[in-house]
């Protein structure tokens, strides 16, 4: 049984470009555009941009450094470097933890992020809508001519020229009809989900005597034989500092969970909540220092690892990851290992994600590229991804499903929509090599010694 409404609803025009999703991917596309002259709009359905960062409190930015020299410049380095100086990242962290070492994460104080974006799209004339969602889109052979937004005021529609979709879930990409894989569907297994939170009374340097004084799945292995842990999940990515006495919580796992079904992630999220409780006595009883911790916010929005990907004009994968690759119209250079964590609570389960992490981790000086062609729905004219949705196999999404790939992808992609705009050229017919050189001059750290006019296709 179907409802058929029709109403007419107000237009809205005169934009360059629309970005649905104010994650890192959203919120750095935005800002890249907008610098280049193009009218933004960026409409996010929470309060804050950031997504997962923010609202998602996963308040770890993954390795940006190849442990001899930086691979990831640009606006993240930007967001980074600022961070620092306003004394907002982790208390233990110096830079050249992101312009050097080896895989070594950098925590950050979410509500510092928070702040910046804003300041960022202010400064750069971003137009921000909170509060808001995309659920139409007009689009038609290839090309988008507007997205249909709702939020308090109601239901409008929005022109423009160019669109991105940085929803992490493809949501724009599936309502203009662009192909996907999902993960769970056919033999696609999900990777599992993590909600996060944030604790305060920790004392650090209590914590840090017995942090690695057992291995953490036999810390788990004992926590769930005396009952403290619901389930025996052996994979414990842990604790970050982000403050004095804060740190923010990445423990524990949501299996099966399927976020583009709202019944699964509404219980994933009443069952995260309760997990997060669950290993909160578990630091108290098994290690030293937290005595007085407690949580004090869990993120309003689930750490989603996978769930859609788009299907790009080119495919990432792990043949390319292994090779090393470098193409001509690389957006961006990384080198996080392939992560995918482990599907189930087994000891098989748990030792497979070990060997695939240890097997995959590159040498120091070593990274890959990220090919402009991911971005770019198949077949689309004025349409781009940045984000999570990328276009990748299951292996190589391990490794460039996070935060700074996102906002490498974000700078690319705003960029290439400003080449579209004054060009008259659609996605797949811009100059890459104009595009690789717009974005080293504005800080992108793109090492390939051969440029192509042309972008990187699947033949």
């Amino acid at each position: 049984m179907s409802y058929l409404l029709k109403k007419e609803i107000p237009v809205e025009d005169g934009y360059d470009m629309v970005v649905c999703g104010g994650g890192m991917g959203g919120a750095t596309a935005a800002i890249t555009a907008a610098r280049l002259g193009l009218k933004v709009l960026i409409v996010e359905h929470t309060g804050c941009l950031g997504g997962m960062g923010t609202s998602g409190l996963v308040c770890a930015f993954d390795p940006m450094a190849d442990g001899e020299k930086p691979v990831v410049g640009g606006l993240m380095q930007e967001i980074v470097k600022t961070l620092y100086e306003r004394k907002k990242l982790g208390p233990e962290i110096t830079p050249e933890d992101y312009l050097k070492n080896y895989l070594t994460w950098i925590p950050f104080d979410p509500e510092a992020l928070k702040i910046l974006l804003d300041e960022l799209c202010v400064k750069a004339g971003v137009e921000i809508r909170y509060f808001t969602r995309v659920i139409d889109a007009d689009a038609q052979d290839g090309k988008v001519k507007g997205v249909v937004i709702n939020n308090v005021e109601g239901t409008k529609y929005i022109a423009a020229k160019t669109f991105v979709d940085a929803t992490g879930d493809a949501v724009l990409s599936k309502l203009c009809g662009a192909k996907y894989r999902e993960a769970g569907a056919d033999t696609e297994e999900i990777m599992p989900a993590t909600l996060t939170g944030l604790m305060a009374g920790i004392d650090w340097e209590q914590f840090n005597k017995t942090q690695y004084a057992t291995p953490c799945h036999e810390q788990i292995e004992r926590a769930y034989n005396d009952g403290v842990l619901s389930q025996c999940d052996r994979h414990l990515v842990g604790i970050f500092r982000i403050g004095e006495n804060t740190g923010y919580m990445n423990t524990g796992h949501i299996f099966n969970l399927n976020s583009v079904n709202t019944r699964s992630l509404s219980d994933g999220m009443i069952q995260g909540r309760r997990q997060l409780n669950e290993y909160l006595e578990f630091y108290k009883r098994y290690h030293k220092g937290f005595d007085k911790a407690q949580i004090v916010a869990t993120g309003t929005l689930m750490g989603v690892r996978e769930s859609r990907r788009i299907v790009g004009e080119y495919e990432l994968t792990a043949d390319d990851y292994f090779a090393r690759r470098q193409f001509p119209d690389q957006i961006g250079v990384f080198s996080k290992y392939i992560d995918i964590h482990p599907k189930d609570t087994s000891k098989e389960s748990y030792k497979e994600f070990c060997d695939t992490m240890e097997g995959s981790k590159l040498k120091k000086g070593e990274c890959y590229g990220i090919p402009y062609g991911i971005t770019v729905p198949k077949g689309f004219e004025n349409l781009w991804v940045s984000g999570r949705c990328n276009s990748s196999d299951i292996s190589m999404h391990g490794a460039v499903r996070v935060m700074p790939a996102a906002a490498m992808m974000g700078q690319g992609v705003g960029t290439a929509a400003y080449l579209s705009i004054k060009s008259g050229k659609p996605a797949t017919k811009i100059n890459t090599a104009k595009l690789v050189e717009l974005l080293r001059e504005n800080g992108a750290i793109l090492p390939q010694q051969q440029l192509s006019e042309t972008m990187t296709k699947n033949s």
